[in-house]
C-alpha cells in the first residue's frame, strides 16, 4: 500500500486558517518527502529525504532542524514504488497533458521527482502572515516572485485529480529546489531540455483534519468561489 498524507487542507488556507496545527516531528512519522508550509504561511517548504528546506519571502533558504515548528498544511510520503522517467524539453505543459496522459494519472494521486538544468524558471515565496490572518488568495496577490536562468536541482511535488481540487491543489503542484540549496519555491513556470527522475501512484490517500483546533472548526467555507480561488493562489501552468 503506497499512501499519501495529507495535514489540513487547502480550503482551510483559503478560509484564513494559517496556525500551525501539527508539529514538524510528528509529520515526519508520515513522510520522508512533501511540501507544505509552516504559520502564518511563512514560505515554502519541501521535504526530501528527511531533509526540510523552507524559503522564506526575502530569497534566502533555510534548513530546518527544530522539529517543534508547526504547520497549517502539508503533504508527505515515504517513497516506494517508484517508476524511472527520462523526459525531454520538459515544463507544466508536458506534465500537465502527455506526462499524465501517458501514465494514466488523470484518476489517481501521484509524486514526481526530477532532475537537471532549467534554463528558464520562477517560483513564487509566500511571505509571512501575522493575526489576523488574511485567506490564502489575498496572499497570492502581493507574494513576491524570483526568476532564473540555468539553474541546476530537483523538481519536486504532487499530482491531484480534479474531483480532489478543494483539499488540495488539482493538476501538479511543484516545487524546486537548487543543488547547492540557495534556490527554492512552488514553481510558477520552468523549462528544461531533459530531466531524470521518477514518479509514483498512490493507491490511498490518508487525509488529516486537525479537530482540535478551535478556529479550524469554526470556520466557514465559500465553496462557490473556492475552486477558482485556490487555481488563482497555485498560479499558472500551461
Amino acid at each position: 500500500m503506497n499512501t499519501l498524507y495529507e495535514h489540513g487542507t487547502l480550503a482551510m488556507l483559503m478560509a484564513k486558517n494559517l496556525a500551525g496545527t501539527i508539529t514538524l516531528g510528528e509529520l515526519l512519522k508520515h513522510g520522508s518527502c512533501g511540501l507544505g508550509t509552516f504559520e502564518g504561511l511563512d514560505g515554502e517548504v519541501m521535504i526530501l529525504d528527511n531533509e526540510v528546506y523552507q524559503a522564506e519571502s526575502s530569497g534566502k533558504v533555510h534548513h530546518i532542524t527544530d522539529m517543534q515548528t508547526t504547520l497549517p498544511f502539508a503533504s508527505v510520503h515515504f517513497p516506494q514504488d517508484q517508476h524511472k522517467v527520462s523526459l525531454q524539453n520538459v515544463n507544466f505543459d508536458l506534465l500537465n497533458k502527455s506526462f499524465v496522459h501517458d501514465h494514466q494519472l488523470q484518476n489517481v494521486f501521484a509524486a514526481l521527482r526530477l532532475h537537471g538544468t532549467l534554463s528558464d524558471v520562477l517560483i513564487r515565496i509566500a511571505p509571512k502572515q501575522e493575526r489576523p490572518y488574511p485567506s490564502l488568495l489575498e496572499v497570492a496577490k502581493g507574494q513576491p516572485t524570483f526568476p532564473r536562468k540555468n539553474i541546476t536541482g530537483t523538481v519536486f511535488g504532487y499530482y491531484a485529480p480534479a474531483a480532489f481540487g478543494s483539499i488540495t491543489a488539482a493538476g501538479w503542484h511543484l516545487h524546486f529546489l537548487s543543488d547547492d540549496h540557495q534556490y527554492e519555491g512552488h514553481l510558477l513556470s520552468f523549462d528544461s531540455d531533459e530531466m531524470t527522475g521518477d514518479y509514483e501512484v498512490f493507491d490511498q490517500l490518508d487525509q488529516h483534519f486537525p479537530v482540535n483546533d478551535k478556529e479550524f472548526r469554526e470556520s466557514d467555507v465559500d465553496i462557490e468561489s473556492l475552486r477558482e480561488g485556490i487555481a488563482k493562489s497555485e498560479g499558472h501552468q500551461d
